[in-house]
């Protein structure tokens, strides 16, 4: 394969020394777990993770095990890097864990109080209002609107009178994805933002990967590097959620129904109170659905495309079952999903070598628990690496190679908590459902209509960790008709 883990090979400090542990176990617990030692406060290793994440935590694997420990800053930090690990903490220990209050302060600032920022009383009252609108049947009601965003941007993707053309897939997929993101949810098309607000997200997503690693966030205000482009981000992606807003709560009484994601919202009713959401709430729900809701699924399927196009016979193949369960170009639609199963596993197997959300999978324990018989105390940080967890070898043979047969039914059984790009546990995203409808239609219509293949010259995709993770240069695919 050639999009083959850059990250990973970058180099770095070792991390191979002894550790010096943050604090004392308890007295009769097993030993401490190892992991780097923590000289001057964790500086230099806070320095290596944000110069190379992912490689830092491959080698923090390799050299220490799948539980280990460090101390950075004031911070008892601690990585879970096995399955088992991973399931005790986030579901037998749900209870007892927080989200990472530095990763809140960040996400704060763009998606306020909604339902990925929230905790406690607060947050078990917005998911259990918001399920009913992400349900499998509920999100099967998408699926029209899904594949009418998609038709016209995949039909001309290619100029018409042209047989093939070289296409920038990352512009592609943004386009399409930010087309049935503001159809579903509002009901109208991107055509007038989807530029502004495709730059404004990935503007969004590198401040905050940036802002993550300080302990702090220094005012917008301030005359400082980056701070001008967030501003605007940030006005863009409000200013866009809010006019939609506002037109449908200015809307005449007896305007035709909607069906969309805001005319759920807005409906919805706290079963306990009889309560709506508050318009704040409102705005911020609409602000992560739209912001996650096109951001993961453009970056999977960009992946996925080059990983098709490096390939071909994986794609044949999914071409092959695509044609056969939709002769003549029909249109896909949810009922359609369970009869395609390769293609669904080269998605899965797009999204375990390149997870969306990658790493920062942070909590912070509220009480002391135990993980692999191990004592941690209240307060501990815990780390959850997806990409460690998608590329270990223990779980999944050959790791780095593409091999979507891994997900279909007759293979070996995937450890429980190996494969999470959707997370695990209570908080698993609300919206993987409506995801995984999205991607499969999308790229069943993309090979519907074209063979996919690599561009002469074509060098290997590295990936580069922001918030989500994509490619760092950008991706140019020849789509040739069919």
């Amino acid at each position: 394969m050639q999009a083959m883990n850059h990250a990973s090979n970058t180099a770095t400090p070792s991390i191979s020394a002894a550790s010096a542990a943050p604090a004392p176990m308890a007295t009769g617990a097993r030993p401490a777990p190892g992991g780097p030692p923590s000289r001057w406060w964790g500086l230099p290793l806070l320095a290596a993770m944000r110069a190379d994440y992912l490689g830092f935590v491959t080698r923090l694997q390799r050299e220490h095990g799948d539980l280990t420990r460090m101390r950075l800053g004031n911070e008892d930090a601690w990585d879970l890097l096995s399955p088992d690990l991973v399931r005790e903490a986030l579901v037998a220990h749900a209870d007892r864990l927080i989200r990472w209050e530095r990763g809140i302060a960040v996400f704060e600032q763009v998606f306020g109080q909604s339902v990925l920022v929230t905790e406690g009383d607060t947050w078990q009252r917005q998911r259990r209002m918001l399920m009913p609108a992400f349900t499998p049947k509920r999100v099967a009601g998408y699926a029209e609107l899904m594949t009418d965003a998609a038709r016209s941007a995949l039909d001309a993707a290619v100029p018409a009178g042209q047989a093939e053309a070289l296409v920038p897939m990352e512009t592609l997929w943004t386009d399409v994805a930010m087309d049935v993101i503001l159809r579903t949810l509002f009901s109208e098309s991107a055509q007038a933002d989807a530029r502004d607000a495709a730059w404004a997200t990935q503007t969004l997503s590198e401040t905050a990967f940036r802002e993550m690693f300080l302990l702090f966030t220094l005012p917008d205000w301030l005359p400082l590097p980056g701070k001008a482009a967030k501003r605007r981000a940030m006005r863009a992606l409000k200013g866009l959620v809010q006019r939609h807003i506002d037109a449908r709560r200015h809307e005449e009484h007896g305007a035709a129904p909607r069906t969309d994601l805001l005319h759920m919202l807005l409906a919805l009713r706290d079963e306990a109170t009889g309560e709506p959401l508050s318009s704040q709430e409102v705005f911020d729900q609409c602000m992560v659905t739209f912001q996650a809701g096109h951001e993961t699924s453009a970056t999977t399927l960009l992946w996925w495309s080059r990983l098709m196009a490096e390939h071909p016979e994986a794609a044949q193949r999914a071409q092959a079952e695509v044609d056969s369960v939709l002769p003549s170009g029909q249109a896909p639609g949810p009922e359609h999903l369970t009869r395609l199963p390769f293609l669904t596993a080269t998605l899965k197997e797009a999204l375990r070598l390149y997870p969306p959300i990658a790493a920062l999978m942070t909590r912070r324990t509220t009480a002391p628990i135990t993980l692999g018989g191990v004592e941690v105390p209240q307060g501990a940080m815990l780390r959850i690496t997806p990409w460690v967890l998608h590329r270990d070898e223990r779980w999944f043979a050959q790791p780095d190679r593409f091999m979507p047969e891994r997900f279909l039914d007759d293979a070996p059984a995937i450890p429980k908590g190996a494969w999470i790009p959707f997370g695990l546990g209570p908080r698993v995203c609300i919206g993987q459902h409506f995801a995984m409808l999205e991607m499969t239609l999308l790229a069943a219509m993309l090979l519907q209509r074209y063979r996919l293949g690599l561009p002469e010259g074509a060098v290997a995709c590295v990936p580069k960790l922001q918030v989500t993770l994509r490619p760092g240069a950008p991706v140019a695919l020849r789509l040739v008709r069919r």
